[in-house]
């Protein structure tokens, strides 16, 4: 019985023209396009994806597949050294995709083109280091928290424009109550307060945040803590100001001054409802020394929530969290919590080692 012969995967086939190699090289990228739109990320996301592999192209001067991993250690260790952290993390992720691509979907056409032997440059030695976790957004108390929006309810019966005011207001103290995010609050339409749903009613976020660029998440979020008032005043009492039709499929819930071409009020921006916060914050809560800003109430939201009793994982549903983990970065603790809870600790302690004294 005789051995058949095995040919080397390393050796060179017969040479193609640079303009094969560069159609193909198009073809490759567009095909990656095409996989990550149909693994559903949003266009955005591919698009910057795209970017970086591009740029990296550019500094490289040849088809990435002849990326060694001495190429990626000039490029990162000395072309992309004193640029931002994320930058290099974004460069790195995207070329490990790129390879992960080839590799699974080309490898075979690329040897028979150029004889090479498709292998990602990015190994444990040259991969850049994770970020630093973000520096932490400390919510204000409830008692400042409170005083902010005292003073802004106080502030509607004389201010200039009720309308935007009271809806900057509402939207406010909506994402303080249930912890939504700005833009899941502009995109909001009147008929998704789904009033009828469960004990409190409901909320129907239709443009949740995607986790890694997976396009928008729907959920339910449940009108605890006050948000059903908050939306019941605004709807019978603010919302008409704007004057639109809340019959009109898809009217926005949160209505801007500016109206569109037919005439309908058209969606706030997500500014306006940053701006209308920061404003009053600066008069209400001029003793805080940070920004006031949409994410902070959020932070705040889940902070009150956990210290009311709320377990993590309810948390998580209601803020729209994809990991547990992302949801206890968001939990801070006010005043002498850990220290309560080490004295309870100590006293459960206490009370079984007396039990088995007696």
């Amino acid at each position: 019985m005789s051995l058949a012969v095995v040919r080397d995967l390393r050796e060179v086939r017969a040479p193609v023209s640079p303009e094969e190699i560069a159609g193909f090289e198009t073809d490759v990228l567009a095909g990656l396009v095409l996989a990550r739109a149909a693994a559903g990320l949003t266009d955005a996301t591919i698009s910057a994806e795209v970017i970086q592999l591009e740029q990296s192209r550019v500094w490289f001067g040849r088809p990435l597949w002849e990326m060694q991993p001495a190429d990626v250690d000039v490029y990162l260790g000395k072309v992309l050294r004193t640029a931002a952290k994320g930058t290099r993390l974004a460069r790195a992720q995207a070329l490990k995709t790129y390879f992960q691509f080839i590799e699974l979907r080309h490898q075979a056409e690329i040897h028979q083109m150029t004889g090479r032997v498709i292998e990602c440059p990015i190994d444990e030695m040259n991969r850049p280091r994770g970020q630093t976790r973000a520096a932490l957004r400390i919510p204000p108390s409830a008692q400042q928290m409170e005083r902010l929006f005292a003073g802004w309810r106080e502030e509607l019966a004389s201010c200039r424009k009720f309308a935007p005011t009271a809806r900057n207001y509402a939207a406010s103290r909506l994402l303080a109550e249930v912890g939504v995010r700005v833009n899941e609050a502009r995109h909001l339409d009147l008929a998704d307060i789904k009033w009828e749903l469960g004990r409190f009613g409901k909320l129907h976020v239709r443009k949740g945040k995607g986790s890694r660029g997976s396009g928008p998440r729907e959920r339910m979020v449940p009108l605890i803590n006050n948000a059903g008032a908050t939306l019941r005043w605004f709807v019978e009492d603010v919302w008409g100001h704007f004057s639109d039709d809340h019959t009109r499929p898809g009217v926005p819930l949160l209505l801007s001054e500016r109206k569109n071409a037919d005439g309908t009020a058209a969606r706030v921006s997500a500014e306006t409802l940053r701006s209308g916060l920061a404003e009053a914050a600066a008069r209400h809560l001029p003793d805080w020394p940070d920004r006031v800003t949409p994410h902070v109430l959020r932070h705040y939201c889940a902070s009150q929530l956990y210290l009311g009793g709320m377990d993590l994982i309810a948390i998580q549903t209601i803020l729209g969290h994809a990991w547990v983990a992302t949801t206890m970065s968001y939990v801070h603790v006010q005043g002498t919590h850990v220290e309560d809870a080490w004295i309870t600790g100590q006293q459960r302690a206490a009370t079984r080692l007396e039990g088995l004294l007696k």
